[in-house]
């Protein structure tokens, strides 16, 4: 299946390949897009989504003959505690790991990108401990109060930029796992959250197909507004995340995204997901995403960026709504300091009522009321090793929950995180 979809993409385009090879790279050795077209093909978020040309994204960047090679990576290390009867610690690792490379090729470019995760070794029996959370499913009962790990493959893609004119870009995007064309860039690359180490409790109304399987996508790009279309198969994972889940293509997704400055990004989406919940599985789901990025930039010694989102979805089966409001805005001063904050208010059902117990007959999923959750945090790096930026920091959150989950959850839960991040760094970054 992953020679189909790469082979696939090769043929299209394999016309074009003998007569051009000499066309020069589009994207600089210094990593910075200058036009929203250059920040497409630089291909270093989630998926095909874009944040503002002006973000920095640390990597390290080698030419290899006609090979442009670059790998990313943020790892965590981490200690939670919570307050809360459904509270709980533990010690884990978030972590991903990204290689890419990147040649001219006929009239465009071509990017071969992968992403791996650890997770299902570093966080143990399926997830960490985060208060109202919920989604996904873990050995036929729901995952609530914790989220779940990524998948050791999170993405295994072939993109191709074809450039039409000076300001018009056709990109091809196939992937056995990856991103499709739906909200924003995904909160483990977004600028906004790199120094977090936790999932957003918007995560399954924002951005939870991040790692979808069989992944098809064709974005058009004008100046600076693109329109995507993607095909993908719509059951998130289960527990085996060691393994590639793969399954027909069944939903859809399209996102129009407008790039109106150097530090302005902003998108609108919207997706039909075939049966995502493995629970559910006559249950499909409408979702709809909007999200507006900001960088400025602060010279050498820094740089401040934002997100504010929003995620919509609703049950087509039994019309359950779920809205998620989410802002996040991350400082980074005097070159090693980062101070951030991640607030958001989402809807719950009452699947978070019954704990890690298997539904009971019968079960109906109803709104179940809202949750507040107020996050501030900070770190400092600290050079122990070269490229590698080393950073110990720590984060509070505390929640605000409606009258129907304070029996269950207490008043005023509070979790707090501890942890040593680390990521590479080329020379001059952070």
């Amino acid at each position: 299946m992953y020679r189909y979809w790469i082979s696939s993409l090769l043929l299209a385009v394999s016309p074009f390949a003998i007569a051009q090879q000499s066309l020069k790279m589009p994207m600089n050795m210094s990593g910075e897009a200058t036009t929203f077209l250059e920040e497409i093909e630089a291909h270093d978020t989630s998926g095909t989504s874009a944040e503002p040309n002006s973000t920095p994204v640390p990597m390290l960047m080698t030419m290899r003959g006609d090979w442009m090679l670059m790998f990313h990576t943020n790892v965590f290390v981490a200690n939670i505690q919570q307050t809360s009867p459904r509270g709980s610690d533990k010690f884990f690792s978030t972590n991903w790991f990204m290689p890419m490379a990147q040649r001219a090729w006929g009239p465009g470019q071509v990017t071969l990108r992968a992403m791996f995760s650890l997770e299902p070794a570093t966080v143990t029996d399926r997830q960490y401990p985060l208060l109202f959370q919920q989604g996904e499913t873990a050995y036929g009962k729901p995952i609530v109060d914790g989220q779940h790990p990524h998948d050791f493959l999170m993405e295994l893609a072939a993109l191709y930029d074809w450039r039409l004119g000076e300001r018009t870009l056709l990109t091809f995007y196939a992937a056995p796992v990856g991103d499709p064309a739906i909200g924003p860039t995904a909160y483990p690359h977004r600028a906004s959250a790199m120094e977090n180490p936790l999932a957003a409790l918007g995560h399954h109304q924002q951005d939870s197909t991040h790692i979808a399987d069989d992944v098809v996508t064709v974005g058009f790009t004008q100046g600076i507004v693109r329109i995507e279309g993607s095909g993908f198969h719509g059951r998130e994972p289960n527990e085996h995340r060691w393994q590639v889940q793969q399954g027909a293509i069944d939903s859809w997704s399209t996102r129009l995204t407008v790039q109106p400055g150097q530090n302005w990004s902003g998108q609108y989406s919207y997706g039909r997901i075939h049966s995502p919940e493995q629970l559910f599985p006559t249950e499909n789901q409408e979702r709809m995403t909007a999200s507006i990025m900001y960088n400025r930039p602060m010279g050498a010694r820094g740089n401040w960026a934002s997100t504010a989102a929003w995620g919509r979805t609703r049950s087509l089966e039994d019309n359950v709504i779920q809205n998620s409001y989410l802002f996040e805005s991350l400082l980074r001063f005097a070159t090693k300091n980062y101070v951030w904050t991640r607030l958001e208010d989402v809807d719950r059902t009452t699947e978070l009522l019954l704990g890690e117990n298997s539904l009971p007959p019968g079960f109906v999923e109803e709104p179940a009321g809202r949750v507040q959750a107020y996050t501030f945090g900070y770190d400092r790096d600290v050079d122990v090793l070269p490229h590698i930026a080393t950073a110990i920091g720590a984060q509070v959150t505390g929640y605000t929950v409606g009258s129907c989950l304070k029996p269950v959850y207490g008043s005023d839960p509070v979790g707090v995180v501890v942890f040593l991040r680390m990521r590479v760094v080329g020379k001059g970054q952070r």
